[in-house]
C-alpha cells in the first residue's frame, strides 16, 4: 500500500475531519504564528490557548524552563478573555477555514457556563475542550479533575449550557490515582468525548540562585518526557471502555508526541485523534510532517485508514 492511498480521516461528533490531527492547546496560541508555517485548514482542527470570561495577565516570570527531556512551564492562563476571541480571533480563523477547538476555563463552574454560552453559534467553532486540569493555578482546589464530583459538576453544567450539536470534551490530568474513575465520571456528566493528558506537575531548582526556576514555584512537564505517562493513560481508559465500565466516547491523545511513529503509538492505545504541543516551539512545521509520516506508519502496517488502527493494541493476544 502507498502512503498517499491511506486515508487520515475521522468523525467528530457530526463532522468528518479530514485527519486526527489537531494543536494541544496552549502551544500555537490562537493560530496566528503558526499560520506562518501551517496553513490552518489542513490540519484537521486548531485547539486554541484557553479562554476565561475574563483577561488574565497569568503568573509572575520566569514561567518557562527547559528539563533534559521537556519543557516545564508556568503560564498561568494567559489571554484576553473570551469576548476578544470572539470579536478579533474567531473572524481570523474562520477566515483560514480552520475548524477550531475552542480550550476554556473559569476558576468556577459558573465561569466555564458563562464562556460556553458566548461560543454558542460562533463560526468555525466545531467543539468545546475543558480544561478542568490546568496545573498552574495558585489555588490547587481549583483543579477540578482531581475530583470525580467536581469534574461532574463542571462538566454536566457546561454541557447543558452549550448547543447540543457541539461536542464538549473534557481535558484530564495525569496526576490522579485512578483516570479511569475521573474519566468515567466526566462521560456520566454527558462529555462527549475526553483529551488525554494535560502536563503533570513538575519543578525545576535554579542551582545558581538555589530558587525555583519558575516564579510561581511548579509548573506543568511536558514532552517526550510524559508521553509514556499519556500513552498508559489513554490505554487505561480505552480498556475501561472495552470492558463496558466507562461508555465509550473517543478520546483525543496528546503528551510528547513528535512523529508519526508517537501518533500511531496514542492511536494504538485508544486515541481516536491526536494533538501535537510542545514539539512546535522548535518545530512549528511539525504538524504536516507528522502527517505524512503517520501515513507511512499506517501503510507499512497494512492499515487502509487511521481508524482501524485506533485500539489495535487491544485487540485480543491470539489474533
Amino acid at each position: 500500500m502507498e502512503p498517499t492511498e491511506v486515508d487520515l480521516s475521522v468523525p467528530f461528533g457530526a463532522l468528518t475531519l479530514p485527519n486526527p490531527l489537531t494543536t494541544a492547546s496552549g502551544c500555537a496560541g490562537y493560530g496566528r504564528e503558526l499560520a506562518k508555517f501551517v496553513p490552518l485548514d489542513e490540519l484537521g482542527s486548531v485547539t486554541t490557548k484557553t479562554i476565561m470570561p475574563y483577561p488574565r495577565s497569568g503568573r509572575a516570570t520566569p514561567r518557562m524552563a527547559e528539563t533534559p527531556s521537556g519543557m516545564l512551564n508556568g503560564i498561568g492562563l494567559q489571554g484576553s478573555g473570551v469576548a476578544a476571541f470572539v470579536e478579533q480571533e474567531l473572524p481570523w480563523l474562520a477566515e483560514r477555514g480552520a475548524r477550531v477547538l475552542v480550550s476554556i476555563a473559569g476558576e468556577r463552574l459558573e465561569e466555564f457556563v458563562e464562556v460556553a454560552e458566548r461560543l454558542n453559534g460562533q463560526p468555525g467553532v466545531i467543539g468545546l475542550e475543558l480544561n478542568i486540569s490546568c496545573p498552574n493555578v495558585a489555588d490547587r482546589g481549583l483543579v477540578f479533575a482531581c475530583n470525580p464530583a467536581t469534574s461532574y459538576d463542571v462538566v454536566r453544567a457546561t454541557r447543558e449550557a452549550t448547543d447540543s450539536g457541539l461536542p464538549v470534551y473534557a481535558k484530564l490530568s495525569p496526576d490522579v490515582t485512578s483516570i479511569t474513575e475521573i474519566a468515567a465520571a466526566c462521560v456520566e456528566a454527558g462529555a462527549d468525548g475526553l483529551s488525554m493528558v494535560n502536563t503533570t506537575l513538575g519543578m525545576v531548582i535554579d542551582l545558581d540562585t538555589g530558587r525555583p526556576g519558575l516564579a510561581g514555584g511548579t509548573g506543568g512537564l511536558s514532552g517526550p518526557a510524559i508521553r509514556p505517562l499519556a500513552v498508559r493513560c489513554v490505554y487505561q481508559v480505552h480498556a475501561a471502555m472495552a470492558a463496558g465500565r466507562i461508555p465509550p466516547v473517543p478520546i483525543l491523545g496528546m503528551g510528547g508526541i513528535r512523529t508519526g511513529r508517537d501518533a500511531l503509538e496514542f492511536a494504538m492505545a485508544g486515541a481516536s485523534g491526536v494533538a501535537v504541543g510542545t514539539t512546535l516551539f522548535h518545530d512549528p512545521a511539525a504538524p504536516l510532517r507528522i502527517l505524512d509520516e503517520l501515513r507511512g506508519e499506517l501503510a507499512a502496517r497494512g492499515f487502509a485508514k487511521y481508524t482501524d488502527a485506533v485500539g489495535y493494541a487491544h485487540r485480543p493476544q491470539h489474533d
